[in-house]
């Protein structure tokens, strides 16, 4: 089993990189929004509402990794501090299951107009409802900027497999192609 962790600030482009993983590999992409979008209508996203979603991905995680799957591409925001704990409470929920889980751990990066601009793009709002308020979302791009350390110091992120990609000039297709080739995926 293969865990691949996309991490990155909103609208960097992970889940359109994981969409393209996916169609290269064998991969399986579970993007953050399908349990923040299924949710979003019937609960807040206060604090049980974010952990009713956490308690959802908790079973997802566990189910896949008892599958017999080749793996999983799951993308995960960088908003540091808080982000470590999950990735590694994620890896946890992996290797209860499969004890013999390979984690891959993905940072993308990308110039916060190039950000800006990807917001909007059709893939983004066709897959994640809750960003298609184009307003508050660009509004939170410029908030967490402000908030948050969104991406790793140097050798900050020790794991084995590791790669850190500026996606600002790459498309989706060949960051992707760049993931698959130097993971050996």
């Amino acid at each position: 089993m293969k865990l691949v962790l996309l991490a990155g600030p909103q609208a960097v482009g992970k889940m359109t990189v994981g969409q393209e993983l996916q169609k290269c590999t064998e991969l399986k992409l579970f993007h953050n929004h399908q349990t923040i979008d299924l949710l979003l209508p019937l609960i807040p996203l206060d604090e049980a509402g974010w952990e009713t979603v956490r308690q959802l991905r908790e079973v997802i995680f566990r189910a896949f990794a008892k599958s017999g799957q080749y793996g999983m591409i799951h993308t995960v925001m960088f908003d540091y501090p808080d982000d470590f704990e999950y990735w590694e409470w994620i890896k946890n929920c992996f290797r209860e299951e499969c004890p013999d889980t390979q984690f891959y751990f993905v940072e993308l990066r990308a110039d916060f107009d190039e950000r800006l601009r990807r917001n909007k793009t059709e893939n983004r709002l066709l897959h994640k409802p809750s960003k298609r308020d184009i307003e508050w979302s660009e509004n939170d791009l410029r908030t967490s900027v402000e908030k948050y350390r969104l991406y790793s110091e140097p050798g900050e992120i020790t794991d084995q497999n590791y790669l850190c990609i500026d996606t600002t000039h790459l498309s989706a297709e060949e960051t992707a192609q760049q993931i698959k080739e130097y993971f050996q995926l």
